[in-house]
């Protein structure tokens, strides 16, 4: 839970965040394979989104600030190119004002190509967006069609011919692998689209049919429509190979960025550093504890009225046991390329049992080194792509099963 301290504006720690997400929930449409919290609202003079960005803003004044600003924001949702050039400022200059912006700060925005954002471009960039994130998911009509998408290839066109225009430098265009009644033809062609548009950044995410959503009811997993393990292997292998090639280094399981380009938000969470998370459903890590929104609007309204009368926001409860803490480090670490260093990974843990976690750790990983899914330089472990990245959930599986079993760690 989150408590009020009176003191809590005052009160900052080296660890504090230095990274932010904000969470726009408005859509044209849910896409059918989505399982974010979202509102399907889309109109520019909509009371719900009025009433929403209101009580966001809210939000981000009463939570305390650290010490140290910002060096990344990132908007994400639901579709925050959606938002009018005035809305998207108005919450900008509430989170410098409160938390203060670094000098090379990130400031990133997804865009959807069918939104009237893609107009704004400019007017975003004067705001200080430097990053944009273009949801294309494919360039294949049907396959726009069929997973619930709004925008046309002829959008996606129109936003790339948009982002060149403006002169955008840092930018990256999303796909998707795995969707009902994609080929590796599809997929072929989806790439060599992808990298004739010249985005500095890729990501080549997998379909994954989530709970509650249109394509879980419609396409169990033994759905002949959906592409068998096999061929979706292929298609990362393919992915993998073909971006490499173009110049873009596959520095985290679904991500790719020619040098110097990496996601410097993202970053923060693959390194399982703090950040702040403001909006519906939106998650922080501050002092070693997630805590996530409510994903109702009135739920999440009536929590921000609740900390109003308190005065401020600030976390309050436990963190997570050690076994808790190294477990989500070594699942996010190894996502990516660089992978873990095991003596800064245990440097937080007692004398006493370093030495044994780490022998347990490193003997799972020499067993999956001889597969030639794992490498390591001293104290450095990582996966190696493709086949690490892809067989990654076999190797946590292992791994973790071990650690559930060290007593020492409870």
């Amino acid at each position: 839970m989150f408590l009020a301290h009176n003191d809590s504006r005052k009160r900052a720690t080296s660890l504090a965040p230095q990274a932010a997400y904000v969470h726009i929930p408005f859509c044209q449409q849910k896409c059918y394979y989505c399982d974010f919290p979202v509102v399907v609202d889309h109109k520019p003079d909509s009371r719900h989104r009025a009433k929403y960005l209101e009580i966001l803003r809210w939000e981000i004044k009463l939570t305390p600030p650290g010490q140290q600003p910002l060096t990344s924001v990132f908007f994400g949702g639901g579709t925050p190119s959606l938002l009018t050039p005035a809305e998207l400022g108005q919450i900008l200059q509430d989170l410098r004002e409160q938390f203060g912006f670094a000098e090379e700060i990130e400031i990133s925005l997804e865009a959807d190509p069918g939104t009237p954002g893609i107009q704004y471009l400019e007017d975003y960039q004067e705001l200080g967006v430097n990053r944009l994130s273009l949801g294309v998911q494919s360039f294949i009509p049907e396959l726009l069609w069929v997973s619930g998408r709004t925008h046309t290839v002829e959008d996606i066109e129109t936003a790339i011919h948009k982002i060149q225009a403006c002169g955008w430098e840092n930018w990256s265009l999303d796909l998707i692998q795995g969707l009902p009644g994609q080929t590796l033809e599809h997929w072929k062609f989806s790439l060599q689209k992808a990298i004739e548009a010249q985005p500095k950044h890729i990501s080549v995410y997998d379909l994954t049919l989530e709970p509650k959503t249109r394509f879980y009811r419609d396409y169990p997993e033994d759905s002949p429509a959906l592409p068998g393990d096999e061929l979706t292997a292929e298609m990362y292998c393919f992915a993998h190979e073909f971006l490499e090639k173009h110049g873009y280094h596959h520095y985290e399981i679904s991500n790719y960025a020619q040098p110097g380009y990496q996601c410097r938000h993202n970053l923060t969470y693959w390194r399982n550093q703090p950040y702040y998370g403001f909006g519906l459903g939106a998650t922080s890590y501050i002092d070693q504890v997630r805590f996530t929104r409510p994903k109702y609007l009135h739920s999440y309204y009536q929590w921000v009225k609740e900390q109003a009368t308190l005065g401020a926001i600030a976390i309050s409860d436990d963190p997570p046991s050690v076994k808790e803490q190294l477990i989500e480090s070594l699942m996010l670490g190894l996502r990516l390329r660089e992978g873990i260093n095991l003596t800064q990974l245990l440097e937080q843990f007692p004398a006493a049992i370093k030495t044994s976690v780490a022998n347990l750790i490193v003997r799972q990983l020499r067993r999956f080194q001889a597969e030639g899914w794992v490498g390591n330089q001293q104290e450095q472990w990582f996966l190696i792509p493709p086949q690490g990245f892809l067989l990654s959930n076999t190797l946590l599986t292992h791994l973790l099963l071990e650690l559930e079993n060290i007593t020492i760690l409870n």
